[in-house]
């Protein structure tokens, strides 16, 4: 009996140890993988670093790569783009103007009422309009025609005083948000169509042209006396409301940058210099790249797979369009080689851009005990059901890491400017306040993303300059601004000047 005892004994703690070694084997296992998770994550964050003494190198990158693309054509990567704006509203304008914003599936038609210096904006009204998916694939004729009779519609909804003075005809600011290849304020050749649409006749065609002939067609009396891209409206609402406005810059799915230059520090303009002295110009600076930006593996990898590799680099690392996708790209790579998730590759994990930078966002701003807004995104968006609040934490750092560099790269580029304009020293103890004006959801709505912007603009410019340097909200700046600019552009302005 004692024999059965003892081997039954001998059996149990056999089966004890073999039971433990395997609880060890898997802690070990376990603990293995969350150090190589860790080790990637590290990793990245080294190679994301973004030091004051790089940033620095980034915004002395910038004022070069302005000043050899306002050298000639093609001088830089920055395009510096001559916009023929040459008068920004005063706040002086007056009288009934229209706008038309163009930059997506939707369009947006507005009536703005000015009263001069005092009145400001009396009356703004505005209505939305989708494009039927046909129209974005059709012929140029079929969707100027459809948007010059909405614009004709929202016309014969004037109101009581909202009409133009008898003997004028109603003007109209355009907002395009395509590249375009601009001649004169009021007049440009599309280059070629993005976001979905691909109608081949426009290409080449001077888009104010074929909007004109349209609105022929439909029997609408109305000039468009400006051109402008969003960037450049904000610029233009922004100096409507302050004189010290002297950029513009948007961040938000995409990000471009615009401010005023003085028209003799432009040495490829070769017309008459303008009366103003100044000219705005479209830097298109989501195209910026150096040698000083810090990339990373991911950051090729989601370049290389993208539909204009080698192009908008500085645009793929800070905008809202990518900085999710960063994120999802990391943490794929932690589940394949350290099974972050689990044995098992979550399927969704592999899908691109699913993960979007509203999504990064709720996460990082999860302030929650439980971190609960991160457990549930996991689930909703990527159906991964089980992590344990060290994961979670390592995700909340994760996009940390991402939207940090984001933002300090974008308050470089913003010193960039600045110190191309000369603002970046206190001189003689004048106190000129530069305001940059500011528009796009990823600036409005990723707070830790604007807090950080700011707080790395402070450290970069110093305190003496960072307190004459104002961001300034400037919401749907491009809407109202490009009606301001057809006001400032208006053909009446001369005559009545005279």
């Amino acid at each position: 009996m004692g024999k059965v005892a003892v081997g039954a004994a001998v059996v149990c703690s056999a089966a004890v140890c073999a039971a433990a070694a395997l609880v060890v084997r898997h802690r070990m296992r376990c603990s293995g993988r969350w150090a190589r998770a860790m080790a990637i994550l590290r990793e990245f964050e080294e190679n994301c670093g973004t030091p004051i003494g790089k940033l620095g190198q980034v915004a002395d990158a910038m004022t070069v790569e302005m000043h050899a693309g306002l050298a000639s054509e093609g001088g830089s990567k920055l395009k510096m783009l001559i916009s023929y704006v040459d008068n920004l509203p005063s706040g002086e304008e007056n009288g009934l103007f229209y706008a038309l914003d163009l930059g997506g599936t939707n369009f947006r038609v507005i009536r703005v009422l000015l009263g001069g210096r005092d009145g400001g904006v009396v009356k703004q009204e505005f209505e939305e309009v989708s494009i039927p998916p046909h129209l974005m694939t059709g012929s140029s004729d079929a969707l100027f025609d459809y948007i010059a009779t909405a614009l004709a519609n929202f016309v014969a909804t004037e109101g009581e005083g909202l009409h133009p003075s008898p003997g004028k005809q109603r003007e109209l600011g355009f907002t395009f948000s395509f590249p375009v290849r601009q001649t004169s304020i009021s007049s440009g050749n599309l280059i070629k169509w993005t976001k979905g649409f691909s109608i081949d006749d426009t290409v080449g065609e001077d888009v104010v042209g074929e909007l004109t002939k349209a609105m022929e067609r439909v029997g609408l009396d109305m000039r468009v006396s400006a051109l402008v891209n969003d960037t450049i409206g904000t610029l233009a609402g922004g100096r409507y409301y302050n004189p010290d406005v002297i950029a513009a810059v948007i961040l938000g799915t995409g990000t471009n940058a615009a401010y005023v230059e003085r028209a003799q520090a432009i040495p490829k303009w070769h017309g008459l210099l303008p009366k103003s002295g100044e000219m705005v110009i479209n830097m298109e600076w989501g195209n910026f790249r150096s040698s000083h930006l810090p990339l990373t593996e991911y950051d090729q990898d989601l370049d290389v797979e993208s539909l204009n590799p080698g192009e908008q680099i500085f645009e793929k690392i800070i905008s809202g369009m990518y900085l999710g996708e960063i994120v999802r790209r990391v943490l794929l790579k932690m589940a394949e080689e350290a099974a972050f998730f689990g044995d098992t590759v979550p399927p969704k994990l592999k899908i691109p851009f699913i993960l979007r930078t509203p999504h990064m966002s709720a996460m990082h701003h999860d302030e929650s005990s439980d971190l609960r807004v991160v457990g549930s995104k996991l689930k909703d968006i990527l159906e991964i059901s089980h992590t344990s609040l060290k994961m979670r934490k390592a995700i909340v750092e994760l996009c940390d890491i991402v939207a940090t560099r984001g933002a300090r790269l974008s308050a470089a580029g913003i010193v960039g400017i600045i110190k191309k304009l000369g603002r970046d020293a206190v001189k003689d103890g004048e106190k000129q306040k530069s305001v940059i004006a500011m528009d796009g959801g990823l600036y409005e709505h990723y707070s830790k993303f604007s807090t950080c912007m700011e707080s790395t603009l402070k450290e970069l410019l110093g305190e003496e300059v960072s307190d004459n340097v104002v961001i300034k909200l400037s919401n749907d700046g491009s809407g109202i601004g490009a009606a301001l600019l057809a006001a400032s552009h208006s053909q009446y302005l001369e005559v009545e000047e005279s």
